[in-house]
């Protein structure tokens, strides 16, 4: 008989826990829909300049004009406090910077692996040469 009058206030407990987590977690939520995105559009913007700096211009322009336009989509519904629409757009353009860096990254890797690979080729044929 004990063990059931323990179950009931610990599960009331368990209960109020959860409601107060609900509670807490819906206030948090609100509060960050009604504040500037300042944080991620400072990530999004370094992002995009990374991926300028890496090559995005030239290897991968497709995603870095969406990370580009993007971005300034943001910085405008910042300006007529849309927040939520511009911490996404800021998001998206992070992203696309993101993939942008990298695809900028591969192909540098695949031109230098062509001219090393060229280099080899040189030297073989240079070894044969001399060989004769």
């Amino acid at each position: 008989m004990k063990t059931h009058t323990e179950k009931a206030p610990r599960s009331r407990l368990h209960g109020i826990k959860l409601a107060a987590l609900a509670l807490g977690s819906s206030l948090i939520l609100a509060g960050c829909a009604g504040n500037p995105p300042s944080e991620q559009y400072a990530v999004t913007q370094s992002a995009v300049n990374s991926a300028i700096s890496a090559g995005g211009t030239e290897f991968a322009a497709v995603e870095m004009k969406s990370a580009q336009d993007k971005l300034k989509e943001a910085e405008l519904a910042m300006h007529e406090k849309e927040y939520e629409k511009a911490r996404r757009l800021a998001e998206q353009a992070e992203w696309d910077a993101r993939l942008a860096e990298r695809k900028a990254q591969a192909a540098k890797a695949e031109r230098a692996l062509q001219d090393a690979r060229q280099g080899v080729q040189e030297l073989r044929e240079e070894g044969m040469r001399n060989a004769q």
